[in-house]
């Protein structure tokens, strides 16, 4: 599928832009099973939440990072409300302008010189002397809203398709390979622009009904334009990234990816905090779960149980949150990680790419910019925390452990490496970063954090399609890097669950959650 992404560059082609109790092993009735634990931790004194001091971590988002984080009531359970398609119906026009400014736009123009005919260039030179001339300054809709949906299509200036020349821009597109490859785009009239809109979202796989739907926003846009009936907007005060201004939201239940018990998460849903942040790097809009324990003190101090993967871990909160409403275990903030609502990723290739290729740009987010703002809004003992990841999700947290002597921040204190995908590290050569662990060991006498390393018994069969010729298998990998772990003397517990790849998990998310956080006497 196509995506098309604008070009900032229209203007030279005359368009507009539009933590409690002592540490304790996971139990076992498996023979497969087997537990190595630092004997300096069999001394550790019972601590009361409430005593421990909060962390202080700092906090490195940039200035667009923290306007757009947007801290919120659970929304997972609501149904995006349906957009108004009738074309005669009164639509609220709603357009962002950005004021551009006239040297750059001179300089813009004689940039893409090469790429405008001889009119073009005119046209757009001279609307530029004009806004010299005047002083005035000149402004272009870059973010038009229609009934609070984002309108995804450039806009017409209100001067074109009337002095003789066609709407033009430049668009990128990336083929099938992935490369990137720029088109002009021109249009002699609005009837054939909006055609092309069609025809570019039927190659993108949309819905007649979402198409239509687009066409009547760009038409009700531009007639408001025209017209002067809009209201302005601050500059600055869209946020594009905001899911719930995406209209094509309303036609897909995107949340039904979400794998989770409806009954369950409502009766915890007004213990948890949802939050929406937008990472730079990515360029992608994340989705955070805080659940909080019962009882919740903000002035008390608690660990954090931090859930990767969150559109299935999400899932599990409700049973851990019981586990502490029963007193088995100790109070426990748990946060789950996912990407936002509106994003669907059936064959896995993004979460796959994020958290095994791009897996030190999302532990930059998670260590700098995500757990110091949370350590903002929740008093957090990081020292106690735990940072969780399964299959591709074990390959991160690997990463994660073994790379956090190079951070400032510690969020963490505790990893679970679950079932390692590593194999996806080898498919790319990169088996030494784990046969070495980074070379952690080579920059630190000891591993100072603790890891519970499990897998599922029998789950090398479930990818051996995948394995190439000389690597490890799943357990291979696990075995391998429980006796660098035990070399090294780590603090380590090990388990192998009489399972296939993930359907342990839940099973050992309570384990661990009881056996790291036991409960406080009474």
């Amino acid at each position: 599928m196509k995506r098309i992404v604008t070009l900032l560059l229209v203007l030279a082609m005359a368009s507009s832009l539009t933590a409690c109790g002592k540490k304790q092993e996971i139990s076992s009735q498996q023979e497969s099973s087997t537990s190595t634990k630092a004997t300096e931790n069999s001394t550790d004194e019972i601590i009361q939440p409430q005593t421990i001091s909060p962390t202080k971590l700092t906090n490195k988002m940039t200035d667009n990072e923290l306007q757009w984080v947007d801290k919120h009531e659970l929304t997972l359970l609501d149904e995006f409300p349906k957009p108004n398609t009738d074309p005669n119906a009164e639509h609220k026009v709603s357009i962002e302008f950005q004021t551009l400014d006239t040297a750059e736009w001179r300089k813009s123009i004689e940039e893409y010189r090469d790429k405008l005919t001889e009119n073009e260039y005119n046209r757009a030179l001279g609307r530029l002397q004009k806004a010299e001339e005047t002083g005035e300054p000149y402004q272009i809709p870059l973010n038009v809203l229609v009934d609070g949906y984002l309108v995804q299509r450039l806009l017409p200036d209100v001067e074109d398709f009337s002095d003789g020349l066609p709407f033009s821009f430049t668009a990128k597109t990336y083929n099938e390979n992935g490369e990137p490859e720029a088109e002009k785009q021109s249009f002699d009239n609005m009837e054939d622009y909006l055609e092309y809109i069609r025809q570019k979202d039927t190659e993108s796989g949309y819905s007649d009904e979402e198409t239509e739907l687009e066409v009547l926003y760009v038409k009700v846009a531009y007639d408001a334009l025209k017209s002067g009936n809009y209201e302005t907007l601050p500059e600055g005060s869209v946020n594009i990234n905001d899911e719930s201004i995406n209209y094509r939201n309303a036609f897909h239940n995107y949340r039904s990816d979400w794998e989770f018990d409806l009954e369950a998460v409502e009766e915890i849903k007004d213990s948890v905090d949802e939050i929406r942040i937008f990472d730079d790097e990515f360029g992608k809009n994340f989705t955070v779960h805080v659940t909080l324990p019962p009882d919740y003190d903000k002035n008390k101090t608690y660990p954090v149980f931090f859930l990767t993967d969150g559109i299935w871990r999400f899932g599990n909160c409700p049973e851990l949150r019981k586990c502490m409403e029963n007193g088995e275990a100790a109070p426990v903030i748990l946060v789950s990680l996912y990407y936002s609502y509106d994003v669907t990723d059936p064959d896995m290739d993004m979460r796959f790419v994020d958290l095994v290729l791009n897996r030190k740009e999302l532990l930059d987010f998670i260590t700098d910019n995500l757990m110091p703002y949370l350590c903002e809004n929740y008093n957090i003992d990081c020292a106690d925390s735990t940072l969780y990841g399964h299959s591709d999700g074990g390959v991160f947290t690997h990463y994660a452990m073994f790379n956090s002597d190079k951070y400032e921040n510690q969020p963490f204190g505790h990893y679970i490496i679950g079932s390692p995908a590593f194999w996806g590290l080898y498919h790319h050569d990169k088996k030494e970063y784990v046969l070495n662990d980074y070379d952690y060991f080579d920059r630190n006498e000891k591993l100072n954090k603790t890891v519970f390393l499990c897998a599922g018994s029998l789950e090398d069969p479930d990818y051996e399609d995948v394995y190439r010729e000389g690597d490890d298998t799943t357990l291979e990998g696990v075995a391998k890097l429980k006796e660098r772990l035990e070399a090294h003397g780590a603090d380590l517990t090990y388990k192998l669950y009489e399972s296939h790849h993930y359907q342990f998990i839940p099973e050992m998310l309570v384990e661990y959650l009881k056996a790291t956080y036991p409960c406080c006497p009474k």
